[in-house]
């Protein structure tokens, strides 16, 4: 008997590798929803579901007669985006499956190993404080109406597209890999040795699949991770080994360090929020403990290392011309904040 799942959004850097793992396993029949960008990267067997989240009588069109064993949204921002979809879902759902945020965790946090019954609090950024909400919202629905709700909190996790790092411009990551290439200092927030974890989206698919249609789930919260914790300066440097390996030569990971309150005061860069993506998230160190997901499900086991997961995402980004997107203008803001701190180190006397 087929289980029948739809994905609210479905192309995305996490959700690609969940649809994709999904899609390999017979038993799960696969539909994607969303305005049909990004059509290529479908793997074969999955159905195609095209409206407008945004817009009610489309979304109410598309839905129409339908009902699933499975929903995840990945796309619902604020409280306004997930109510449509939780309207015309009732009763016509086995689960809902809510992409929240583990930046939503207390900022700064209290202690240093972070579990699901972490206080969720984030005064630094509006993004963690509108997934805050929609979490509300949805156990408001779970608690009174019984509406199914399985909520996902996914912390820095990425993909074969994009290499993952602490501050970058709107365009992305390329830009850092690009000062790195040309011998240029990188940004990096404090002194590089706060701890991060980085997360393989094919590790979190395995742990994300094993949620669906798993009746421990409904009603909770989990965060996904890996268990492997790293400084900024060791995330920097295995990026510059990879670097050096793709293109034959060394490359040198130059840090220039510069506390995060400053990194903050000196953005945005075309819109780009330093002050939520820092203060309110990379800037704090950060430990998970996944008991709770491996109890859910435990086959579960986070396998791909830093240096084999980005070794993979930069093969692909350095051999692909439409993954490196350019950004001068984050590049001449790198350019004056390192100015900037060579004038603050000759003030006080200290090599630049």
């Amino acid at each position: 008997m087929s289980v029948k799942v739809l994905f609210i959004g479905g192309t995305g850097t996490i959700s690609s590798a969940i649809v994709e793992h999904l899609s390999e396993i017979p038993k799960w029949e696969v539909y994607v929803l969303n305005r049909g960008n990004r059509l290529e990267n479908l793997p074969s067997g999955v159905h195609q579901l095209t409206a407008d989240i945004h817009d009610h009588s489309s979304l109410a069109k598309c839905l129409e007669g339908q009902s699933f064993d499975v929903v995840c949204d990945f796309i619902g921002f604020v409280p306004s985006d997930l109510e449509p979809v939780c309207s015309l879902l009732k009763g016509r759902v086995g689960q809902f499956v809510y992409i929240s945020s583990a930046s939503a965790y207390q900022k700064p946090p209290r202690t240093w190993l972070i579990t699901e019954e972490t206080p969720l609090e984030n005064p630094y950024w509006e993004y963690s404080r509108n997934k805050i909400a929609c979490e509300e919202y949805l156990m408001r629905l779970f608690r009174e109406e019984g509406f199914p709700v399985t909520i996902v909190r996914p912390s820095h996790t990425y993909c074969e597209r994009s290499v993952p790092v602490g501050i970058h411009g709107a365009k992305g990551s390329w830009q850092v890999l690009k000062r790195m290439l040309e011998g240029k200092p990188v940004i990096v927030h404090g002194d590089g040795s706060s701890l991060w974890t980085m997360t393989d989206s094919r590790d979190f698919a395995k742990a994300f699949v094993g949620l669906l249609g798993n009746p421990s789930a409904i009603g909770q919260a989990f965060h996904i991770t890996s268990d492997e914790s790293n400084t900024w300066n060791r995330i920097y440097e295995t990026i510059a080994s990879c670097l050096s390996r793709e293109y034959g030569r060394e490359v040198k990971f130059i840090p220039c360090y510069v506390p995060s309150s400053i990194v903050a005061a000196f953005g945005p860069v075309n819109g780009y929020d330093m002050t939520g993506n820092l203060l309110g998230d990379k800037a704090n160190s950060v430990v998970f403990d996944n008991s709770k997901v491996k109890a859910a499900v435990p086959s579960f086991h986070a396998s791909i290392s830093l240096e084999d997961g980005f070794a993979r995402t930069i093969h692909n980004v350095v051999t692909s011309l439409d993954l490196q997107r350019e950004d001068p203008d984050f590049d001449l803001w790198c350019d004056r904040l390192v100015a900037a701190m060579d004038g603050v180190k000759g003030s006080l006397g200290l090599p630049s």
